[in-house]
């Protein structure tokens, strides 16, 4: 399976951090917040990814390079202006294929497996949900026996780390869009997966919550 990890947002919260380094190569824990995804997609035996840049998107590929230095191959998809999530992925999806692949946001961190995320026949999506954290006390979504929908239950976090199907973008067009809408679109049809992360989970939005894992990394 391909990963694509997303990493052109701008990172308006994280200024003035940002103004001058692209959110992703931050540092936490003696490293870039990528590189820690880098390192753990190439543990489970994920060597093809892709990553997307906008925002001072040259530091990335100049940091990054073709993957060789981390055991895995790197190819970029650069937007001019940042697309969202959805138009992000769609724009990268003739270099991630036709089968399913993954996807994880550059601006969390995370122990989970990645090794274990599969997505099941007929589903268009399968999504890590995690704890609400402080910051989204409503949550996202719920799960409820291994299927995620947009309402019922107890609602969790989404963690911004799921496996999708090419085909969950069927009808949408170049440009920029969110990722949200087809996934609830999906959902209603009863083709969302899910499972919960009880492990360890940082989103990665403000600088107060980079100190914090830092902190905790370095412990």
């Amino acid at each position: 399976m391909k990963a694509m990890i997303l990493a052109a947002g701008r990172g308006e919260r994280m200024r003035p951090l940002t103004d001058h380094t692209p959110k992703p190569l931050l540092v936490a824990g003696g490293k870039p917040l990528i590189r820690h995804h880098i390192e753990r997609l190439a543990a489970a035996g994920i060597r093809e990814l892709v990553i997307n840049h906008a925002h001072l998107g040259a530091q990335i590929e100049a940091a990054l390079g073709d993957g060789s230095a981390f055991g895995v191959e790197i190819r970029y998809s650069p937007e001019e202006q940042a697309l969202e999530t959805g138009g992000g992925i769609f724009r990268a999806l003739p270099l991630l294929g036709p089968e399913p692949f993954l996807v994880v946001n550059g601006d969390v961190w995370t122990d989970v497996d990645f090794a274990g995320l599969a997505i099941a026949t007929g589903d268009l999506a399968h999504l890590v949900l995690v704890d609400n954290p402080p910051h989204n006390p409503e949550g996202d979504f719920a799960l409820i026996d291994g299927r995620v929908r947009s309402e019922g239950g107890p609602r969790l976090t989404f963690s911004g780390i799921g496996v999708y199907r090419p085909e969950l973008f069927d009808g949408r067009s170049p440009g920029a869009f969110p990722l949200a809408p087809l996934l609830r679109r999906a959902m209603a049809a009863g083709r969302v997966g899910g499972r919960q992360h009880d492990g360890h989970w940082f989103d990665i939005g403000t600088p107060e919550r980079l100190a914090t894992l830092d902190t905790w990394l370095n412990r």
